[in-house]
């Protein structure tokens, strides 16, 4: 299902799955927001993967100095460009999160959130090493997943896309754990502490694990200078 929020979940479809959210997700979805805000410097060139529509990246540009975004939905990328128009310091890309076209050490900051390490379905091991790659020494990847104690918020938010025919029927009898399937295909999982780790065992990196707002895990890593 890789190609679920390319060719189905996109534009203003996607844009539809955060203005129904509840009270307690829109929380989370603006403490996400807000932590990652607090690792940007007016200087910084800043890249977030699976930008979709704008939602994250328009606050990211009122405080970076260039902020690049890229996704590979066409339809949220155009969406995207009508709602940062006025944005001059935001770049915006078709691409593939897992096989970036930049060169190395380019970005300050690399951002990955709102469990899109998992929602992307790529190369998870890929995903993190082009996100270490591009980013500078010193820099810093920040990627987001659920905390397991925001379990029956986050499945009452899927069961709405449900309702609303934004996503497939869910299947209880698969849905648990971690773990949201609906019947058409779609799943959505996490990604734990332990499996993160063994992500970066072999980069040369420091990791933090955050826990933020009891929503969301940050994974943060921290380039060393080679």
């Amino acid at each position: 299902m890789r190609g679920y929020y390319t060719n189905r979940l996109s534009s203003k479809l996607l844009m539809q799955c955060y203005e129904i959210a509840p009270p307690r997700v829109r929380q989370y979805l603006e403490a996400e927001v807000d932590h990652v805000l607090q690792k940007v410097l007016p200087h910084h060139i800043v890249l977030e993967l699976g930008c979709g529509y704008g939602r994250i990246l328009s606050r990211l540009a009122r405080k970076a100095a260039c902020t690049v975004g890229i996704d590979t939905s066409l339809p949220s990328l155009l969406l995207a460009q009508e709602i940062l128009c006025n944005a001059s310091n935001c770049l915006l890309l078709n691409g593939d999160a897992a096989q970036l076209s930049f060169q190395k050490r380019v970005f300050d900051i690399v951002v990955c959130i709102q469990n899109g390490i998992s929602a992307f379905h790529v190369n998870q091991r890929d995903l993190i090493r082009e996100s270490i790659r591009v980013t500078k020494p010193g820099g810093t990847v920040l990627v987001s997943t659920y905390s397991d104690k925001f379990w029956e918020q986050r499945l009452e938010w899927f069961q709405l896309q449900s309702e609303y025919g934004l996503i497939g029927e869910i299947d209880s009898e698969k849905t648990g754990d971690g773990v949201i399937v609906c019947k058409d295909g779609f799943a959505a999982t996490t990604v734990r502490p332990d499996q993160f780790l063994s992500l970066v065992e072999e980069c040369n990196v420091e990791t933090e694990i955050v826990e933020v707002d009891e929503s969301s895990i940050f994974y943060e890593v921290i380039l060393l200078d080679s």
